[in-house]
């Protein structure tokens, strides 16, 4: 999740690792809209329609990430042989110290902000038994515990990576119609089926596992993929303006006849799905254009990224601590002065959590990379 040091095949294990660099600017780029989407959902009402029009874009971050961390993965296994149980014994900590930290981390400060005490010790540590094992300590880390269920059936993946290789368009075909009918089933379930249960669907890798195999698809056929989006950049373009028009139409359509506005913007609504696939295009374009120029700005596109899982990590934190600031300027000026004013604020305070985080000897277990200090001894 944390890099994008790509090695190169086995027939190659000699040569220096090839550095992917339109992925660092695709993973800086996302990242910086899952924080304007999280401080926009926090600096406008629920039921605000306008607002929840936007939200319901951005949703195309999550998907952006599953596509470029299977991408990542494949990518790098996909021409060499690979160690199952080394591969879970590398991979897996490396996300899962992380989660349950963080998970640690936010159950401590619900139970420190909250209005009321908790009823017991007992009932508040069983509450957070129940958050880590459903990814709902904190509403972002859900995808961690998506992630891990990537790195579980990863290699299950690799098996089929020789389907991919010879028919890939059969592949994302049918990968695509299940995308469609789980996102029909969550979107308009049957009477039966309560709304607890398909809640339950969201921190499971189903929701999400076209992205996934679209990742796989790019990360087996780079070259192909590379050369076609530079070529075709109208078309990509283009195609992210209509897939634009349809999302809104859907959402608009949906709110005018009676879907409340954070219901239609939810991410699991089919008229989001052509603009999900061509919001990671259109990024990985920028990247790949950004990787081919004079790749400006790369130190601080590369300082970000190397701070990337633990931004991810701690930005609601920083939101969350930003409250009173939020109260202040609401009260005051209102929208969208709010959410202007917000989003900057929360990216530095995040970015300060993160640098004296990663100043502290836990650093790896927070923050996914090592202390900074560690980092200067090694090079030293």
């Amino acid at each position: 999740m944390s890099t994008t040091q790509i090695a190169r095949p086995a027939a190659r294990a000699s040569a220096r690792p090839s550095h992917l660099y339109q992925l660092d600017l695709f993973r800086v780029i996302t990242f910086a809209f899952v924080i304007f989407m999280h401080v926009l959902g926090a600096t406008t009402f629920p039921q605000d329609v306008h607002s929840d029009a936007i939200e319901g874009l951005l949703h195309f971050t999550r998907q952006a990430f599953f596509a470029l961390s299977t991408f990542v993965l494949v990518f790098q296994y996909r021409d060499r042989p690979m160690a199952v149980g080394k591969f879970w014994r590398r991979r897996v900590p490396l996300v899962a110290v992380p989660y349950v930290l963080w998970s640690v981390i936010y159950w401590a400060y619900s139970l420190a902000t909250a209005d009321q005490p908790p009823a017991s010790t007992g009932a508040s540590l069983r509450a957070l038994v129940i958050e880590i094992a459903t990814g709902t300590a904190w509403y972002h880390l859900y995808f961690l515990l998506v992630t891990l269920q990537v790195y579980l059936l990863f290699p299950l993946l690799m098996k089929l990576v020789g389907v991919i290789r010879r028919h890939p368009w059969l592949v994302l075909a049918v990968s695509g119609a299940v995308q469609i009918a789980v996102t029909f089933f969550l979107s308009h379930p049957p009477a039966s089926v309560d709304y607890t249960t398909i809640t339950r669907f969201y921190t499971t890798l189903l929701p999400y596992q076209f992205y996934s195999v679209l990742g796989a698809v790019a990360g087996v056929h780079l070259k192909a993929v590379h050369s076609w989006v530079l070529r075709h950049r109208w078309l990509v373009l283009g195609g992210l303006v209509v897939s634009l028009g349809i999302a809104e139409a859907g959402y608009f359509w949906n709110v005018h006849n009676g879907l409340w506005p954070e219901v239609a913007s939810d991410a699991f609504r089919l008229y989001l799905i052509p603009w999900f696939v061509a919001a990671i295009a259109a990024i990985y374009l920028a990247g790949a254009r950004w990787s081919e120029g004079r790749r400006r700005g790369s130190k601080a596109i590369s300082w970000a990224v190397d701070r990337s899982f633990g931004i991810f990590l701690s930005h609601p934190l920083a939101l969350a601590l930003l409250s009173p600031l939020i109260a202040l300027v609401g009260d005051g000026a209102g929208a969208p002065w709010t959410t202007i004013v917000v989003f900057p604020a929360t990216v530095a305070l995040t970015l300060l959590i993160v640098e004296i985080l990663r100043r502290l000897p836990v650093s790896k277990v927070l923050t996914g990379r090592p202390s900074l200090r560690a980092v200067a001894a090694k090079v030293a």
